[in-house]
């Protein structure tokens, strides 16, 4: 569609609030946007003053036709733009990088005995309680970690019933209440856990004040062992309350936020203040345009940080100042997701000036660390991959490297896996798992035979024109084994047609030695050979995902008990008589007329259970 044409469909679009979708030529967007007015907003785009902005110049130059949506109002209108650009990520909108759901701290408080877990499904409806975003898996269980030590929460998935024979080490250790034996009830495990969400909070005072409290009671009542639990555990909050970083005398709650800018990337720093006290950090890599602000970075990661978060604090911290109708929507959304009035500074002198210039300045510390490690790990990776190619002799570099592993036990649940690396580093969205299925029996020959197969006869069978992984073709196949591992693999090659096509090599673990076709000695590469790092690597990759899918298997398998294999009898009735009755061995010391007590099992059903457990 020509300017003109463009120009015209401007004019018949409606001036109600919405948001609008620029598109190319093929029909991809480009840019999403929201506007109290969209004809307005869209007029502006072809009006030659606007152009002055770079950005906006180079946007209007590829774009082919808009598509529009209206809504009932701005608000509305704000949140459908956020949820359309994280579905569609468009490139000149700035958005969080990665495509993925960001980890969270759930706390189900409609348990009776809830747990304290990680979790990247967020459903605020389901009456559950969430901490976060976190920026990655490692910063939630390091909290985690540090909670466990702090308040003791029971880490178990177990049925609690209060009736087990006896407790785990975690009771003994004084790292948990023990539920299970009927220690604390219901009432008292709650306790701990709105201990937690306080320190999830940042209000660790409170909680010392409780805790000093009970203390001095238990001591009083003499029940002087509890006291001394509740001593240490005092000592042990206090410890980290003291090293958190005092920023402000007065008692305030509210985010710090600043950002380095690098190239097409802005590394987003995030510290959380709260009752004065700075209680985390955080860090979001961000997608940029050409052309951003810092300003225009600010608000976009403001509207998609928030959009997800927990917790809205009354005052942001910022490092630019908001042009007022950007900040009008922002505080329209903040407002509404915290129900109360929250501030947008930009501070320009005193300590809130000096709290930005101190997140400032680690951002751009961050930034020059990242930017440091990816030059190194670059560097690395291309000599390594050098190496290996000089090592093997092959015929051009191994850019893309699939190592392969089997995982069984005695030849029970065996798995196998499929790990990619390319140009030296993990592509994790290439990784696949094989569930053996014509195997029985310990054969690691046969089981690596029948996960190659499956895999390269699809090598040329998926359709041309879908892009799929498995038509990728990879510079070398590396298999976890010596020569009979290797020697399977090269028969598969034969059968399929492909030996000679695609380089193969076994890395064996007795002295880290690889094993090539037509060569009867092994290849050892020098111990400290970064070529050898990388197979290594590789290899232990594979090692683990295999595992790791065995693992999960054979624990789904163990969870099974003999009431799962009784006619009629499914998760919910199994639930309620281990509800009731505790476990499978107090069932059948049960009578008849017992089981028959429970909703919905007939005396039929009750007699079936006796007579098969």
């Amino acid at each position: 569609m020509n300017k003109l044409n463009l120009s015209n469909k401007v004019t018949n679009t409606p001036t109600s609030p919405g948001v609008y979708m620029m598109l190319d030529i093929a029909g991809t967007i480009l840019y999403v946007g929201k506007a109290s007015s969209l004809r307005n907003r869209l007029r502006s785009y072809f009006s030659p003053a606007y152009h002055d902005n770079p950005k906006i110049s180079k946007l209007v130059s590829v774009i082919s036709d808009f598509d529009v949506i209206i809504t009932e109002s701005e608000q509305e209108a704000l949140i459908l733009e956020c949820n359309l650009i994280k579905q569609h990520q468009p490139r000149f909108n700035s958005r969080l990088k990665d495509d993925k759901t960001y980890p969270y701290i759930k706390i189900d408080v409609s348990e009776d005995f809830p747990q304290v877990y990680i979790t990247r499904n967020v459903d605020y409806k389901d009456g559950a309680k969430y901490f976060g975003p976190y920026a990655s898996a490692g910063s939630v269980r390091r909290t985690l970690t540090l909670l466990k030590k702090l308040f003791p929460y029971r880490s178990c998935t177990k049925l609690i019933t209060g009736t087990d024979d006896r407790a785990c080490l975690d009771y003994h250790i004084n790292r948990c209440v023990a539920p299970c034996i009927g220690v604390v009830n219901k009432k008292q495990y709650a306790e701990v856990i709105e201990q937690v969400e306080m320190f999830l909070k940042g209000n660790t005072a409170d909680i010392l004040k409780t805790l000093n409290k009970k203390m001095l009671k238990a001591a009083e009542d003499m029940y002087f062992e509890k006291a001394t639990i509740l001593r240490d555990q005092i000592q042990a909050i206090g410890s980290v309350h003291e090293k958190q970083k005092v920023i402000s005398n007065k008692s305030e709650d509210m985010d710090v936020i600043a950002c380095q800018v690098e190239s097409k990337e802005a590394w987003v720093e995030i510290f959380f203040v709260r009752s004065g006290k700075l209680i985390g950090r955080d860090h979001y890599l961000m997608n940029i345009g050409d052309t951003d602000s810092i300003s225009e970075i600010q608000v976009a990661f403001i509207k998609q940080f928030y959009d997800v978060a927990s917790e809205v604090p009354p005052v942001l911290l910022l490092q630019a100042s908001i042009p007022s109708n950007m900040k009008s929507d922002l505080e329209l959304l903040l407002t509404s997701k915290r129900k109360g009035t929250i501030s947008l500074i930009n501070p320009i002198r005193g300590s809130k000036k000096k709290l930005i210039d101190m997140v400032l300045q680690n951002a751009s510390q961050g930034m020059k660390h990242l930017v440091a490690n990816r030059y190194i790990n670059t560097d690395r990776n291309t000599n390594a991959v050098y190496q290996l190619q000089d090592a093997l002799n092959l015929p051009k570099p191994p850019v893309r490297i699939e190592c392969y592993d089997i995982s069984n036990i005695q030849g029970t649940n065996p798995v196998g896996s499929m790990v990619v690396f390319e140009s030296g580093s993990p592509k994790n969205s290439d990784y696949r798992r094989f569930q053996i299925k014509n195997i029985v029996g310990i054969d690691d020959y046969a089981m690596m035979k029948e996960m190659l197969t499956r895999r390269f006869k699809k090598l040329h069978k998926t359709n041309n024109n879908t892009k799929s992984t498995w038509t990728n073709i990879p510079d070398l196949v590396l298999i976890d084994g010596g020569k009979g591992h290797l020697s399977s693999a090269i028969q598969v090659f034969l059968e399929l047609g492909i030996y000679g096509d695609i380089p193969i090599a076994s890395l064996a673990k007795h002295n880290e030695e690889l094993f090539v076709p037509y060569t009867p000695e092994p290849i050892v590469m020098p111990k400290n050979s970064l070529g050898l790092f990388l197979v290594q690597r590789a290899r232990d990759e594979a090692h683990r995902f295999a595992i790791t899918y065995h693992r999960n298997k054979r624990s789904k398998n163990s969870l099974k008990s003999s009431l799962d294999l009784i006619e009629g009898i499914g998760p919910i009735r199994r639930k309620k008589l281990l509800k009731k009755f505790g476990s499978v061995k107090k069932i059948k010391a049960t009578t008849l007329e017992d089981i028959t007590t429970i909703s919905g099992i007939t005396y039929a059903i009750a007699k079936n259970i006796k007579d098969q457990i």
